[in-house]
């Protein structure tokens, strides 16, 4: 996978660094073991993606990743690894990207096994922000004789599990709004016609983001005048993420795309009040084909989205949700300040007349403007994509 090979290269660290508590090598088998927890980001959503490194002589003797939910955690793959390669990881050096979980959840606690285990040294990138963990592991650990130390490339680690932080922390998923657009901003011709302002090396970057997330979402216009499919096609991923159309009238055809491959993800289709008999007959129609309608209406009576978003990540363990929609929800998305991270993708042209990137009122102050603060860029083929999170003051 591309994005181990990309966190190995950035994280390397010259022979001979040091910092503190923590040697050359250290920082260069924390690496290694964050380099094992991008190879959970496809698979191991809603679990955080955990790497982890067993260390003895100087040697690797075990690697791990978290697996699918339900799966074996990072530090009890890498000690099955190195038991399976014949080595014995008692006295040795654990390296591990979050704290080793304390609770019982759909797998055992993962710090009884590295107890068990019996290693010298855990070094730990980040502390866990889950309530149920949040410091009781590296207690434990330490409570058994282990020496523990915590903080080792703490900030990359941070930036891979940035959904479950927020989730853990702010009750919400972390929001990303995917546009692609042309020079001047423009994301559709004024015919509504948007396929394809970016071409395909920019598209399968897009569905590398969209793997990431526990799901995509969109809204009903979107789904009228594309009929996506909303699915991952162009990386390989053993997971498909969920589908979300928001839709307050009920209006989604049933026909289209969107619905297809149920048993490959779930789809919830969201919308404001069910007020009405026809709405009622649309939505025990949908429901009989296997998709569910979720009712939070605001006071107008269309979707509530940040009430959707707090329900996302408390109600249904969401991390990340990827938003492909159009120029009238992102608008809304932005207005209601329901996005943390925008993806946007230039393509190498102007267009001239055609349909914005959001629907936004225009401002009567500058301080009434939303900042954003680059977090990089890239080049995609011919388009470049620019990556910015919201600056929350």
């Amino acid at each position: 996978m591309w994005a181990a090979k990309v966190l190995i290269s950035l994280f390397r660290v010259p022979i001979g660094f040091n910092t503190g508590m923590y040697t050359a090598l250290d920082h260069e088998f924390m690496s290694q073991a964050l380099a094992q927890a991008s190879q959970s980001l496809y698979l191991s959503n809603p679990n955080p993606r955990v790497g982890c490194l067993v260390v003895k002589g100087g040697k690797a003797i075990g690697r791990g990743h978290t697996q699918r939910v339900g799966g074996a955690h990072a530090e009890v793959q890498a000690l099955a690894d190195a038991h399976a390669n014949g080595f014995d990881p008692e006295g040795s050096t654990v390296y591990v990207t979050l704290e080793p979980c304390s609770h019982t959840g759909r797998t055992p606690p993962c710090v009884q096994a590295l107890i068990a285990a019996k290693p010298n040294l855990v070094i730990v990138a980040m502390s866990d922000p889950n309530p149920l963990v949040a410091g009781k592991g590296l207690e434990l650990l330490r409570a058994a004789g282990i020496e523990v130390r915590c903080g080792l490339l703490q900030a990359e680690a941070e930036v891979l599990n940035r959904g479950f932080i927020s989730r853990m922390t702010r009750g919400l998923p972390w929001v990303r709004l995917k546009i692609a657009a042309s020079l001047d901003g423009k994301t559709a011709l004024p015919n509504g016609a948007s396929q394809w302002i970016t071409g395909p090396v920019a598209r399968a970057d897009g569905h590398h983001w969209r793997a990431q997330a526990c799901a995509i979402l969109t809204g009903v216009g979107t789904v009228k005048e594309d009929n996506p499919s909303l699915n991952v096609r162009d990386v390989a991923t053993e997971r498909q993420p969920w589908r979300i159309i928001v839709d307050s009238k009920l209006e989604t055809p049933f026909d289209f795309k969107v619905f297809e491959n149920l048993h490959q993800s779930g789809v919830i289709l969201v919308c404001g009040k069910i007020d009405t008999p026809e709405k009622e007959r649309s939505a025990k129609a949908l429901e009989a084909r296997g998709i569910e309608v979720l009712a939070l209406p605001n006071a107008s009576g269309k979707v509530d989205l940040p009430k959707l978003f707090s329900y996302l990540a408390q109600e249904r363990e969401m991390n990340e949700i990827h938003v492909e929609a159009g120029f009238k929800l992102n608008g809304s998305l932005l207005r209601e300040n329901c996005v943390d991270e925008l993806l946007l993708y230039y393509a190498p042209f102007l267009m001239g007349d055609g349909v914005g990137m959001a629907n936004i009122s225009p401002l009567t102050a500058l301080g009434q403007r939303q900042d954003w603060q680059i977090i990089d860029q890239a080049m995609f083929g011919p388009d470049m994509r620019l990556r910015l999170a919201r600056s929350r003051h």
